[in-house]
């Protein structure tokens, strides 16, 4: 009976690929209606947030069938996929690291699909330490984090299995590389440090009742894990008592404190320290309140040196003592100024890494606060790194830009010189194509850059090819890098384009401000007006441009192109948030609220996130862009819900010929550990539907 009834609900009536409205698996409606402040809205489609559910797995698997079939007849996905491929397949080497006795990095000889970390000893000689891809057959477990004891002894390390947040913890000899113990389970958003060689710190929630990718998890602690102790003694040094979503831990140096911090959203954080040389020592208050970004990047003894937004929106480093570290006690060691400060430390310095107009530029100081230098770097684009350890002679610092390959740098703090440690032997002619930096008008005035990279000699005959993305939230800055599948789009003709939208961070707080709760609207209109300059340029035109983004972007994507269809004519909504009132009910997503606002904070509040919430704004007999939604069926982050509701109410209400497609990867999550085949073929696929989409019938190299 149940087999029958599955067969009725998600059935394909037959998929056709010529002229007329594609047939797409029937997906039943429920009657769930939930009430909002006396306002009734329906959720027909609730059935799908039951990940567990067979019917939700077979709605996955007929919605698949349709996507790849479609994706299977593109004349040139082939030709695109084997480009991809071969443009892919050069050697990647990460910075070095020195624990212990060895020197570590990691390696990729090109198309494996996880990096490999290896290790060097003393006399040079190399060996593989780990190797994530004999984790799982189909290299879908990732390697999450790797953190060594303080001689270097021991080692613990994360991993994810199908993309999931939650992981697990293994602890080895570094040297014999033997597991030493039971492995740590059901840990999540943490980070190991070490205290000396004894045990280290972790964070993790209570398992969830329920479903683990999508049941809420809101109180987040901070243990202890002693070497040689099973997990269930862990010792719970933080969050027991009150209720935070997001608990954090780390140790200084010299293994003097403990750092904590703790938060209820995505911005904003409490702030203590408690001194690890005494027994039994209280926990202190720094910062006691969720108004400010805060973190202890340093101590020298008792004086600690503090990152912090606190009176200064574009931050500033502070320091005090540790005897008496509150706020009245700051004193500025590097003062705010008009660009956004990320700072650093290695080698007994501090580096300010400044992003001004959304690209970087660094400056070194001393531990007494002297500018020493700025440093310069090899062209204008986005550098990081600058961190090591106080002893470290030599550190290394990362550079790209949208047409140059991610290259590593070695630094000698002391005489200021910087050499070539590691250049990346790429099959693409950097040389033949540019980046140029606009500042646009968005509809209330603001002016908001945006960077377009294309091919030198493109003409602007609005035919054009154009990707345009975007983020726009959650104060994270949009900065140049390097991406093969960018590189792969711009050979065949294309326009990418990056616009730096309000809710990001490229301006610092009160950019960041300026996109959130009842403004988010400034970040779709930024957008919207980012995509008509592009067209009243001439760089493309509505018939050639594509919207793109992911997570926060593809909410950004999906309210654009529910606000303004007629801009685009494809829009690539990735791992989106696309129910804005239920949003908060699902894994951490109540930490989000700071940037979004809950439907349960204010009638206003409830209104204003229903007016662009995607999921309730598509609207029958609209003409919508070709569009193909992405999502990971193991997303614990965005669970893939928002993205399987979006597409249901789109292949139901879309009218004309454009595709509404869904593309669901098995045992993948929000995008961090991704294989290296699985993010070719996604690729591959999102530029091979959206070029057919444009009339292409073939690869449309210029």
């Amino acid at each position: 009976m149940k087999k029958t009834f599955l067969l009725m609900a998600i059935t394909t009536a037959g998929i056709s690929f010529g002229q007329g409205k594609m047939q797409y698996p029937q997906t039943k409606k429920g009657e769930t209606v939930d009430v909002y402040f006396d306002t009734k809205v329906s959720d027909p489609y609730r059935w799908l947030e039951d990940d567990k559910s067979a019917e939700t797995g077979a709605w996955v698997k007929a919605e698949n069938e349709v996507t790849y079939a479609y994706l299977d007849k593109i004349p040139f996905r082939d030709e695109l996929k084997k480009r991809m491929e071969t443009l892919w397949n050069y050697e990647k080497i990460g910075a070095p690291f020195k624990e212990g006795k060895f020197t570590y990095y990691s390696k990729n000889n090109g198309l494996q699909n996880q990096s490999v970390v290896y290790r060097k000893d003393e006399n040079g000689k190399e060996e593989i330490f780990l190797d994530p891809n004999t984790f799982s057959k189909d290299g879908t477990t990732s390697l999450g984090g790797l953190d060594f004891s303080e001689d270097g002894s021991k080692a613990a390390y994360a991993i994810s299995e199908g993309g999931s947040d939650w992981r697990k913890v293994i602890i080895i000899d570094a040297l014999s590389k033997k597991v030493l113990e039971d492995t740590l389970v059901d840990i999540k958003f943490s980070g190991i440090s070490w205290h000396g060689n004894e045990g280290f710190y972790y964070s993790s929630y209570d398992k969830p009742k329920g479903s683990e990718l999508s049941a809420k998890t809101d109180q987040h602690k901070l243990y202890f894990h002693k070497i040689g102790t099973s997990q269930k003694d862990d010792k719970v040094i933080f969050g027991a008592d009150k209720k935070r979503r997001y608990v954090g831990g780390y140790v200084t140096e010299d293994n003097r404190y403990l750092v904590i911090t703790a938060a209820n959203s995505t911005y904003g954080n409490e702030l203590y320290i408690k001194d690890l040389t005494k027994a039994n020592s209280p926990i202190v208050t720094i910062v006691d309140n969720f108004d400010s970004d805060n973190g202890v990047i340093d101590n020298q003894g008792s004086k600690l040196f503090i990152e912090t937004d606190f009176n200064a929106p574009n931050k500033r480093i502070v320091t005090v003592d540790a005897a008496n570290p509150k706020p009245e006690n700051w004193k500025d060691f590097i003062k705010e100024t008009k660009d956004i400060l990320s700072p650093s430390t290695g080698a007994g310095y501090f580096f300010a890494n400044y992003t001004k107009d959304a690209v970087s530029f660094v400056q070194q100081y001393d531990y007494n606060g002297k500018l020493v230098r700025e440093i310069k770097l090899p062209a204008v684009g986005t550098a990081g790194g600058f961190s090591g350890k106080k002893a470290d002679k030599i550190l290394y610092y990362s550079f790209a830009n949208y047409t140059t390959p991610g290259s590593i740098y070695s630094f000698e703090p002391k005489s200021g010189k910087s050499e070539v440690y590691q250049k990346p032997k790429v099959d693409f002619k950097s040389e033949d194509y540019e980046s140029k930096q606009v500042f646009y008008t968005s509809k209330d005035g603001t002016k908001v850059p945006m960077i377009i990279t294309y091919k030198k000699g493109t003409k602007l005959d609005g035919k054009n090819p154009t990707i345009l993305y975007g983020y726009g939230g959650f104060n994270i800055s949009l900065t140049p890098s390097f991406s093969i599948a960018n590189a792969v789009w711009m050979e065949n003709g294309g326009v990418y384009a990056v616009a730096n939208l309000r809710g990001g961070g490229e301006y610092g707080k009160k950019w960041h401000d300026a996109g959130t709760k009842l403004q988010k609207q400034n970040v779709f209109d930024d957008f919207i007006a980012a995509a008509e300059y592009l067209i009243a340029q001439k760089y493309t035109s509505s018939d050639y441009l594509a919207i793109r983004g992911g997570s926060n972007g593809g909410l950004l994507v999906g309210a654009t192109m529910t606000q303004r269809p007629d801009l685009m004519k494809v829009a690539l909504p990735a791992v989106g948030v696309m129910d804005m009132l239920r949003y908060n009910a699902f894994t951490a997503g109540a930490g989000w609220a700071f940037d979004y606002g809950t439907a349960q904070d204010s009638k206003e509040m409830f209104e204003y996130l229903k007016g662009y919430s995607p999921v309730h704004n598509v609207k029958q007999g609209t003409h919508y862009p070709a569009t193909m939604v992405t999502t990971g069926d193991h997303d614990d982050r965005v669970v893939p819900a928002h993205s399987f509701k979006f597409a249901s109410e789109l292949q139901e209400k879309q009218t004309g010929d454009n595709p509404v497609l869904i593309r669901i990867d098995v045992k993948a999550g929000h995008g961090a550990g991704k294989s290296v085949a699985a993010s070719i073929q996604e690729n591959v696929d999102i530029q091979a539907f959206t070029l057919y989409n444009m009339g292409f019938k073939a690869l449309p190299k210029k």
